[in-house]
Parts: structure tokens; sequence; C-alpha cells
């Protein structure tokens, strides 16, 4: 059986900003789907002790006065969706995640932040993670895309339902469906074996950066573009 068939863990999140190393989370997903089995779903909606920010709430529809009535604790959310997480890797299932550097690096800084034995440490170290990342399989297979590479615009070329975007449920299946169909149509991805998959990813993003540091160095732009994935490391 190819990786895409078997099952996956879908993972998404939606947060107070894009800084990972001090963003929050506000809503959580993951569903284990495929290999033949029933959806596996658990969704969270956080309170992340801070103040959501207009255009996060502009994004995601959630605001701080809901989080405050209707979250659940940071500490406790962090530690059950790592916990669920760390379980599928120890199965040998891995997790899917669009863009998994932002997802999973914001999940290791917020189980720090309170205390909460991160992921890379469960599953007893980066070697032990099976990450796929559908943002870098596509930039691998298809490199000189014209336009975004958004996961909404993605699932319209890929012919993937995505109807509410940006909601983490909605964006961890989108996800999910769309590494099977990558891997589907890709007779070099579908026949890997997940570890070679996981470790090929690594090298795959580490030149993707590489490549979009010297686009932007050459433009003079002053940004600097994260190589290292699925997780940056912590600098404590």
């Amino acid at each position: 059986m190819n990786w895409y068939e078997g099952r996956l863990a879908a993972y998404d999140i939606e947060t107070t900003g894009t800084d990972t190393e001090n963003d929050r989370i506000v809503t959580a997903a993951v569903s284990v789907v495929g290999g033949g089995k029933p959806t596996e779903s658990r969704t969270w909606l956080v309170d992340p002790g801070v103040e959501i920010p207009d255009e996060a709430t502009a994004v995601h529809g959630i605001t701080t006065e809901k989080v405050r009535s209707e979250g659940l604790n940071a500490a406790t959310a962090v530690d059950e969706i790592t916990g669920l997480l760390a379980e599928q890797v120890a199965e040998d299932v891995p997790i899917v995640a669009f863009n998994a550097r932002f997802d999973l690096t914001i999940l290791d800084r917020e189980a720090r932040r309170h205390g909460v034995e991160p992921l890379i440490d469960r599953v007893g170290g980066s070697d032990g993670l099976l990450v796929i990342d559908p943002y870098v399989l596509e930039k691998r297979i298809n490199k000189f895309r014209k336009g975004g590479r958004t996961l909404s615009i993605l699932c319209k070329d890929y012919g993937i339902p995505l109807t509410d975007a940006h909601a983490a449920g909605a964006d961890a299946l989108a996800a999910a469906r769309l590494a099977y169909r990558l891997g589907k149509i890709n007779a070099e991805l579908g026949s890997y074996d997940l570890p070679m998959l996981h470790e090929d990813q690594i090298a795959w993003a580490d030149e993707q950066g590489r490549s979009l540091q010297e686009h932007f160095d050459r433009e003079g732009r002053s940004e600097t573009v994260q190589r290292v994935w699925p997780v940056v490391p912590y600098a404590a």
C-alpha cells in the first residue's frame, strides 16, 4: 500500500498572528483519516491568554470574547493536541500539515511556554518525527508555478473542496486530501516510504528556502527566509 492510501493525521491551527516565537493558538484540529477506517476528529477552541488582534479575527472569525467565555485553558489544549499527535507518530501515522513549519513550531513554542512536554521530545527527538507537508511536496513537483501557493489556491487547482477556509477542521482535512492527491498523481512521490519522504522533505524545504532567499536578495528585500523544516529549533 502506498503511503497516501494509509492513515494520515491531518493537523491545522488558527492563531493570534504569524510570529512563531510569540503568537498563540486560538483553534486547532486533528483529523485522523484514510486507511479504510472511519475518520476520527478532535477540535479545540483555545483561550490563548492574550488579546486576539482584530486582523487575526478578520481571518478566522474568533474573538477574544469568545475564547474567554468558551475556550479551553491553553496548557490543557496544547497538552492534548501534542499528546494526540505523538500517539499517531508512535503508530507510524504521519502528521499532515500544510506549511508544517508554522503549525508545528507554534505548537512547540506553546508547549514550552506552558510547561508541556513538546512533541519533538515525546517522539524521541527530531529523528522521531514523521511529517508530510503538501506545501513542500507541491513546490517540489511544480517548482515554477505561477501565482500564489496558498492552501485555498492549491485546493482549487487540484479540484479539492474547501468551503470553510481558515477554519482549522476544514483546513486540516483539505491538507490531507491535497497530500493524497499529490501522492496519487505523482509516481515519484507516491512510491516513497514514509521515513524517506520525511527526510527528503527536509532537504527540499532547505533548497526551496535557499532559492527564495536568493530571489529576495536579488530584489534587495531584507526578509530572512527560514529553511529548517518541520520544526524550527528552540533557542532558549
